[in-house]
């Protein structure tokens, strides 16, 4: 992957600069490169017999970590799903508020250019096995907006979506009915968008990058 940092502009708390530590010292800190990990993603292959493999991808799927990514109508679906009339804690779905918390990353309507950066930052700071579900129209097609020149059409051009949910916006039945689906795609060990991003980690990278005009974080935001 070749180095494009210098190509699109940088803001100014980005660029390198000289800092002064408490006992005196002065070090230059470059925030792009000191912050972040440089490495990129890479595939992990399972390493276990099967049935060692196969009880790991049951417990991975009956322990949904979401980081909810809502950008529309579509996170007002989300929120009944806590209440005690779906209760979805039962089938072992809870929120988390970080990144780092989560294996699921669930994007719950329209991306903009500027929102898919973000979802593009918060989907590589999730630790691997990591999932990423597509909510309503919007992330299939683009829904309502499909006309806006500032809006995605299609989630998986940028992101590896294991799984979408259709509708607009689906109602509260179908997200569980989407995470039992997406249970069962787990437990058959075909959930493998993280080893796809990383095994075709360039041509993602260059698509969204296509895109993204004002690109000012590193290639993997780990």
């Amino acid at each position: 992957m070749k180095d494009d940092s210098r190509k699109f502009p940088r803001r100014p708390e980005l660029e390198p600069r000289e800092v002064k530590t408490p006992d005196g010292q002065v070090i230059t800190v470059d925030p792009l490169r000191d912050y972040f990990c440089e490495a990129a993603p890479r595939v992990h292959a399972p390493v276990y017999v099967k049935i060692v493999e196969d009880f790991f991808n049951w417990a991975r799927s009956e322990s949904l970590w979401i980081l909810g990514f809502g950008t529309g109508c579509g996170a007002i679906e989300m929120r009944p799903l806590m209440t005690p009339r779906f209760d979805a804690y039962r089938f072992g779905i809870q929120w988390r508020p970080t990144p780092r918390q989560a294996n699921l990353l669930m994007i719950s309507g329209y991306l903009s250019v500027k929102t898919l950066k973000r979802a593009i930052r918060a989907y590589e700071q999730m630790q691997s096995p990591k999932y990423v579900v597509g909510l309503g129209s919007c992330t299939i097609n683009g829904g309502m907006y499909f006309d806006s020149y500032n809006t995605i059409k299609r989630l998986d051009d940028y992101l590896p979506v294991d799984l979408y949910i259709a509708g607009c916006m689906p109602r509260p039945e179908a997200l569980l009915k989407g995470f039992e689906d997406l249970k069962k795609i787990i437990r058959a060990g075909k959930a493998e968008g993280a080893n796809a991003y990383a095994e075709n980690f360039a041509q993602y990278k260059e698509r969204q990058k296509a895109v993204i005009h004002d690109w000012d974080m590193p290639d993997y935001n780990w």
